[in-house]
């Protein structure tokens, strides 16, 4: 009878800590905007797995909050989401790209600083480095893990 019990009680308690576990640790985005493209398009959903700074690498596909916490720089862009799709070109001791970026050809160190990404959208029209320099570490949410697929019903699968 107690292990009835234990067993009705694990698979209740079981899926639930699941659940908890994947808010903490996962986010979905809706993609915003073309800059990803062709990688990402508007209307796109991602999920993002939650990561610090440190385990962010070069090429991989990064979510960062809002560009409302660029205000003090004086750039705000026109359309205020949530977050920022882009990938992140350089990371903390990367060489600056200064080719890609010429918006960072005046900074002095010759590396990315500690606490800071480059980051550029695969479209070359994007909001990105180009235009506000390094995105504080601060800001970024995780890395993207995969698109979810959106699954449209057609009436013959009714």
């Amino acid at each position: 009878m107690m292990v009835a019990v234990y067993l009705v009680a694990g698979c209740c308690f079981a899926p639930l800590v699941l659940v908890l576990w994947a808010r903490r640790c996962l986010v979905m985005v809706a993609v915003d905007g073309e800059s990803m493209a062709p990688t990402f398009h508007n209307g796109d959903r991602l999920l993002v797995r939650r990561t610090r700074l440190a385990r962010v690498r070069p090429q991989d596909v990064v979510v960062v909050k809002s560009l409302d916490q660029f205000l003090e720089h004086g750039v705000v862009p026109d359309n205020r989401a949530r977050y920022m799709v882009k990938r992140a070109v350089s990371v903390p001791g990367d060489p600056v790209p200064l080719e890609r970026v010429p918006l960072l050809a005046s900074v002095t160190e010759n590396s990315v600083p500690g606490g800071r990404l480059v980051l550029l959208g695969d479209n070359p029209q994007s909001y990105d480095s180009r235009h506000f320099g390094y995105c504080p570490g601060e800001l970024l949410v995780g890395v993207v893990v995969r698109r979810i697929v959106k699954w449209k019903l057609t009436t013959k699968e009714m």
